[in-house]
């Protein structure tokens, strides 16, 4: 991560690299199911509030016009 900002290499967004840093150490590589639910529900809430941010975004420009 050459910023050291989460976003990854080339700002390509995590778990995009080679895994060679402390990064890759998380991913999908968990122990239990119980661990990969929890996982699996954070990566979707994020993923929503991501979609969410995107569609607002879409809204104003369409505003605009």
């Amino acid at each position: 991560m050459p910023r050291f900002d989460g976003t990854g290499p080339m700002s390509a967004g995590p778990m995009t690299g080679r895994g060679c840093g402390c990064c890759g150490c998380g991913g999908r590589r968990f122990f239990s199911p119980k661990n990969e639910l929890i996982a699996l529900e954070e990566e979707e809430k994020i993923l929503e509030e991501e979609l969410n941010a995107i569609r607002e975004e879409i809204k104003a420009l369409k505003d605009e016009k």
